[in-house]
């Protein structure tokens, strides 16, 4: 079980887990689970690492769009974004490259998610661990993260 999923019931989320095999040749890993689980590709989200002006954020984004990182950084109130470093991002989360989830993080981090995420009911996130994605509400998610929410 991993932090993630272990936060979700600790504060009585309702979610479902998905399992799928991964493939360590695939290197897309939102895509590899839209496929996998025969999800509809706009409801599966990312959650990148994001550094704006040398603080670390995470955005929880659309796994078929790229993010805006100066809509992303305004989004912060900073002024320059990028990715962080593989090993930033691991370090931050304490989760591996491609199973970053949006719970539970080594250190507490300012999470941000998409606006479009609001439309669905259901959204898919990763569990935490490579082929682990995790079915829950939008709005669990915004209030169990605090996130803002924002067109990035």
């Amino acid at each position: 079980m991993t932090p993630a999923i272990q936060l979700l019931k600790k504060h009585k989320v309702s979610f479902e887990v998905l399992k799928f095999e991964h493939d360590p040749n695939i290197t897309e890993f939102a895509q590899e689970a839209t496929q996998a689980l025969a999800l509809a590709p706009d409801k599966v989200f990312k959650t990148l690492v994001i550094s704006v002006d040398g603080r670390l954020n995470v955005a929880v984004t659309p796994a078929t769009q790229l993010v805006d990182l100066k809509a992303f950084a305004k989004s912060c109130n900073g002024k320059k974004a990028q990715l962080a470093t593989q090993q930033q991002a691991e370090n931050a989360t304490g989760y591996q490259l491609g199973g970053i989830s949006p719970f539970a993080h080594k250190k507490r981090l300012p999470v941000i998610l998409h606006n479009s995420a609001l439309t669905y009911d259901t959204i898919y996130v990763s569990g935490g661990r490579r082929g682990l994605e995790l079915a829950l509400s939008p709005t669990a998610l915004t209030a169990l993260c605090s996130a803002q929410v924002a067109d990035f």
